[in-house]
């Protein structure tokens, strides 16, 4: 699974890398990104011209399906899993239809160590120091009235998830369970609404065992209240580092 990540980058330089446009309001940059956060996330969009163009925009990580009667769904739906994304009610049809790309400097997960009851947090991120840009699917939501009827004048709440899949040869020892990272080649693909299903799912494998590289990092990350580039630094006491 993905549960924590990192987007500091500024959204300059990831338009620039994008080739998107920037989004109205900029957001803080996080070492600590968790549930129900606002980060920055690129998809496709009409400009001003009725062009069709990459935009960064910020949502809310936690996909909130349109049927939904709160927000609080999306806690529960901050990662879609490849295998089963074309059959799940809250998830097929945004995997349809509204595909985005989720870039993150790196992220966080965590290993059960032997004989340790707190497992040891690792950061993961690319081995050439550019951006991981994780497979994403967004939804839009409205808080409706109590008869179901939609009140347009209420603004919508716009959310995503992460897909996952097996893990590759580097993230094996430490979960079952990565998150889906889109190469460059296939950005435009993923984003554009006529992609066929079997192309889509070719896309949702493991990533090349050496892309990544890992290490262990302090447990101040378990908490979302830390939230500094420390974070990310290698724990030197921790056992493997």
């Amino acid at each position: 699974m993905c549960g924590r990540f990192v987007s500091a980058s500024p959204p300059d330089e990831l338009a620039r890398y994008f080739g998107a446009e920037l989004p109205d309001q900029p957001i803080e940059p996080s070492y600590n990104v968790a549930p129900t956060s606002e980060v920055y996330v690129v998809r496709k969009a009409e400009n001003s011209d009725g062009v069709a163009v990459r935009q960064l925009s910020p949502l809310r990580w936690g996909l909130v399906p349109f049927w939904a009667k709160d927000l609080k769904i999306g806690s529960k739906m901050i990662n879609a899993r490849a295998e089963t994304v074309l059959e799940k009610p809250a998830f097929k049809k945004a995997f349809a239809r509204r595909r985005c790309l989720v870039p993150a400097d790196g992220f966080y997960e965590w290993a059960q160590v032997q004989g340790q009851k707190v497992k040891q947090p690792h950061y993961i991120q690319r081995a050439d120091g550019e951006p991981v840009v994780f497979a994403g699917l967004w939804e839009r939501w409205w808080n409706n009235d109590d008869d179901g009827s939609r009140d347009e004048s209420r603004p919508a709440v716009e959310t995503f998830t992460i897909l996952t899949c097996r893990p590759n040869g580097t993230m094996a020892p430490i979960h079952n369970r990565m998150p889906v990272l889109v190469a460059p080649k296939a950005w435009d693909n993923w984003l554009a609404e006529q992609t066929t299903d079997e192309y889509l799912m070719s896309l949702l494998q493991p990533a090349p065992d050496d892309l990544l590289v890992t290490h262990p990092v302090s447990t101040a990350v378990n908490s979302v209240a830390n939230n500094n580039r420390a974070l990310v630094e290698i724990d030197e006491g921790a056992v493997g580092a």
